[in-house]
């Protein structure tokens, strides 16, 4: 089975950032924890299949009939070994909560802001649901977080650029497995928190003394304002997923993603601008490829 075509960008906090003390629930959530970073995609993908298949249909997956979080949104998570992090990390094992009931409802609330008045009024139409009360289920989810964040970004076929400056290029993890279909293919980094902030200011600092206001400057400060929600401790991972299906193995293998970011921030610290439309037309044309596949599938 084909994982979703998603990148993540993760958080993963100490044990003791959920409470003094954790709660019973966490904790045996914790010891029984079977999600692997393997296996999260097509967990995610599952539950979402199972919202819709559900009757009623469900509004949010992991989510009850009545509204109510569903028993899973306590349990479903990935740990994470301190000694897997580069970098100075809380005591382990450290913990991102999947959250998928808060995201879906924080994309929702996007949509309905973003999407055209007909496309909106066809959606709700379809789901039989006014926009008040999708907004009072949305805002009951989100509540649910226990903190004003959720712990898992993510995109669809492709990687945010600005997400690169957070890493070290020579931390790379690379696992090619037997194939595009192996469940265990892997390309992502592990950071300290306290160095991803350091590298997020950093070039949020670069790009918007060069670039202003533009699209790379919003992300890094979007991505900023949102790891300073969680403990210092933390571990921040940028996984690939299920990306990786779709890139051959010597592509793979090759993907100098992260040093190519990291080239342009060089060039715009010491003012090499000129280098600048060669670095970045590179990195279009890889990323570009990628996320056309979307409009044929």
């Amino acid at each position: 089975m084909l994982r979703p075509f998603v990148a993540y960008l993760r958080v993963y906090e100490p044990l003791s950032a959920f409470g003094e003390p954790p709660s019973d629930q966490l904790k045996r959530a914790v010891e029984a924890a079977s999600l692997t970073r393997a296996t999260v995609g097509e967990r995610e993908q599952h539950m979402w299949l199972k919202s819709q298949a559900a009757a009623p249909v469900r509004l949010l997956p992991a989510e009850l009939s009545d509204g109510r979080a569903a028993p899973s949104t306590a349990t479903d998570l990935l740990l994470l070994d301190p000694s897997d992090v580069p970098g100075q990390v809380g005591q382990g094992p450290l913990i991102c909560p999947l959250e998928l009931r808060a995201r879906s409802a924080a994309a929702l609330v996007s949509f309905l802001g973003d999407a055209s008045p007909a496309l909106r009024a066809s959606v709700l139409d379809a789901g039989g649901i006014t926009a008040e009360a999708v907004r009072s289920r949305t805002n009951s989810a989100l509540g649910d977080l226990p903190k004003a964040a959720v712990h898992v970004l993510s995109t669809t076929w492709t990687v945010p650029l600005p997400w690169f400056s957070l890493v070290d290029p020579a931390a790379r993890r690379l696992h090619l497995g037997s194939g595009p279909d192996d469940p265990e293919r892997e390309l992502s980094w592990r950071i300290a928190m306290p160095d991803a902030l350091e590298r997020a200011a950093e070039a949020r600092e670069l790009v918007q003394s060069t670039l202003g206001d533009s699209g790379p400057t919003r992300i890094l400060e979007e991505t900023e304002r949102w790891l300073t929600n969680f403990d210092p401790g933390s571990a921040v991972e940028l996984d690939y997923g299920g990306l990786v299906q779709l890139i051959a193995d010597p592509i793979l293998e090759s993907d100098t993603s992260a040093e190519e970011v990291h080239r342009i921030l060089e060039a715009l610290r010491s003012g090499n601008v000129e280098q600048l439309p060669e670095l970045f037309d590179d990195l279009r044309e890889y990323w570009s490829e990628l996320a056309a596949r979307e409009h044929f599938n």
